[in-house]
């Protein structure tokens, strides 16, 4: 059973900033994630971050977390690696 997905306003803003191309690529994960956000091939556990799963995409992370009890994807954040894992100082 396929799980929707949400984007949080910042995903959202996040995507729209993307090239077409990658934009395409993203969407199609989203599109993976929603069939099976548990699939290794998708996405893993993010180390000590208490439940916030990541996916690459290229040189992209998509982070969301699971709920399961509703089926929902929540998107957190579409960032480049470097991004996602060293925060800008002061955020």
């Amino acid at each position: 059973m396929r799980y929707d997905v949400r984007l949080s306003d910042r995903a959202a803003k996040d995507i729209d900033r993307l090239d077409r191309k990658t934009r395409l690529r993203i969407v199609g994960r989203l599109e993976q994630i929603a069939e099976s956000p548990y699939e290794p091939r998708f996405s893993s556990l993010l180390s000590n971050q208490g439940g916030l799963r990541k996916s690459r995409v290229g040189g992209w992370r998509v982070i969301f977390t699971v709920e399961n009890e509703s089926r929902t994807v929540n998107v957190v954040t579409v960032e480049r690696r470097g991004q996602v894992y060293h925060p800008k100082k002061g955020s």
